[in-house]
């Protein structure tokens, strides 16, 4: 694990316009079930799922916010500290497809640059489609993110929508640490260096004959604060 006996909290937001299929994909995803009965949801809600990716313990915080524009002030504020976002459209709701990139807005207006996918749900219903392959992969191209066709009723690329997400930001948790740690590695490199020019360092002869050295500071690294240790006496 990244630290011992820690686990990896990832708050994920699923946006979209309504009756897309975010509720539903996350009752699916978190406890297995499906229904067909859409019920709106009001403001935002919350479920969670303990999964182990490349051998972290993760939690998903998955919360499901509405996709209604009544809704708009409230759910922004629950963007807020997100670390991934699923962007959801139904194929059968060609508005749901042409709002994609104004949710994508909102969401980086709130959070910025977080591991996103785009997620096209109910492809079960390919008969009653009104949006074609090329659009949508089009569409993921020029948004540059992981495209996944999925169906929450079939349970089909469900897990692997936040499966993907969890890695990606796991790669991203590491490289930050990796980037921590060799800023940190870099500054303690530079702690306790000497300067040991002619002028800071003076030899004197003590009355025993063994010789004393006595180290100066360097000034420009203390001239901001008196340091009672600044000078010491090797005997």
């Amino acid at each position: 694990m990244l630290e011992e006996d820690m686990e990896v909290a990832i708050k994920v937001v699923v946006v979209g316009n309504g009756a897309v299929g975010k509720s539903s994909m996350i009752q699916r995803y978190c406890k297995g079930i499906f229904t067909k009965d859409y019920k709106k949801t009001i403001g935002v809600d919350f479920l969670e799922r303990q999964i182990v990716v490349n051998g972290e313990d993760v939690r998903l915080l998955l919360w499901d916010t509405a996709g209604q524009e009544e809704f708009d002030a409230i759910t922004k504020a629950y963007y807020r500290g997100a670390q991934a976002c699923v962007l959801v459209f139904s194929t059968t709701d060609r508005e749901s497809f042409q709002s994609i990139e104004t949710w994508k807005e909102k969401v980086e207006a709130e959070v910025g640059d977080v591991p996103t996918v785009l997620v096209q749900n109910k492809i079960d219903l390919l008969e009653e489609t009104v949006i074609k392959n090329e659009e949508a992969e089009a569409l993921a191209k020029r948004l540059k993110l992981r495209f996944y066709r999925a169906s929450v009723k079939e349970d089909l690329n469900v897990t692997e929508v936040f499966k993907f997400l969890a890695d990606k930001y796991l790669q991203r948790l590491k490289q930050q640490t990796a980037e921590e740690t060799e800023v940190i590695h870099t500054t303690s490199n530079k702690i306790g260096v000497f300067n040991t020019s002619s002028s800071n360092v003076c030899n004197q002869n003590s009355s025993n004959g063994r010789e004393v050295i006595t180290l100066r500071p360097n000034k420009q690294r203390t001239k901001k604060s008196k340091n009672p240790f600044g000078s010491c006496s090797l005997l």
